[in-house]
């Protein structure tokens, strides 16, 4: 059974999700919360498989939520709900170390196929907004010439094909965009992925994504 929270100042919205995910025999809504502030204590209390955390609520926002939780319970596992019109939190968020972001006006099947995705381990990044969120890390990471070269720190024991496919991950690419660029099968390059975040030392797409940008792996373009 898949536990989750709900964390949502709109009682109706929490309903809502509720009503959604609860129709599914493998999910269940083990708690909720009306602000962030409540947060880190139902994850203490309840030990949910994924959280649902709406990123704008009065007191605390999802933002600052986001980080408690995960600074007490760093395996807590944060899907940020949002709306096209909050991606200064969305990009602060998985900096923080969310799993990913969904729209509010997510339909429910991808709601119910999110929520699996996250509570197997997977990053979840909304396909309508990932490329957005892609350009704002581009646009925030550190300004470096065309012709840097990350530190052999930075690339740790990345393999000359493992950095070409962190790179393209970096652009937003699926693993089958990635397989069709690379004539590869995407297999392979699932295999690619999954020995990326185990060098980089890091959870899942998302963060791997974040740490390409902040280490220089990948350069922004202009």
């Amino acid at each position: 059974m898949i536990r989750v929270a709900l964390v949502d100042d709109q009682a109706m919205v929490r309903v809502g999700l509720r009503m959604i995910l609860e129709s599914e025999g493998d999910i269940s809504v083990v708690a909720e919360a009306t602000s962030g502030t409540e947060a880190a204590r139902i994850v203490a209390a309840h030990s949910p498989d994924v959280v649902l955390m709406d990123v704008r609520m009065p007191g605390m926002d999802g933002l600052t939520a986001t980080r408690e939780v995960l600074a007490a319970h760093p395996d807590s596992r944060i899907v940020i709900l949002t709306t096209f019109d909050d991606d200064e939190y969305v990009y602060e968020a998985l900096r923080a170390g969310a799993s990913g972001f969904l729209l509010k006006s997510v339909e429910g099947d991808a709601l119910v196929a999110a929520v699996r995705v996250v509570a197997a381990g997977e990053a979840l990044l909304a396909p309508e907004v990932t490329r957005r969120v892609i350009e704002q890390f581009a646009r925030t990471a550190p300004l470096r010439d065309e012709d840097h070269v990350p530190s052999a720190e930075a690339i740790g024991d990345l393999s000359d094909r493992e950095v070409e496919v962190l790179r393209l991950m970096a652009r937003g690419l699926s693993n089958q965009e990635i397989a069709s660029q690379l004539y590869v099968s995407s297999t392979t390059v699932k295999t690619h992925v999954s020995h990326i975040l185990t060098k980089l030392g890091v959870r899942d797409r998302v963060q791997a994504v974040v740490e390409a940008y902040d280490s220089g792996i990948v350069v922004p373009r202009a």
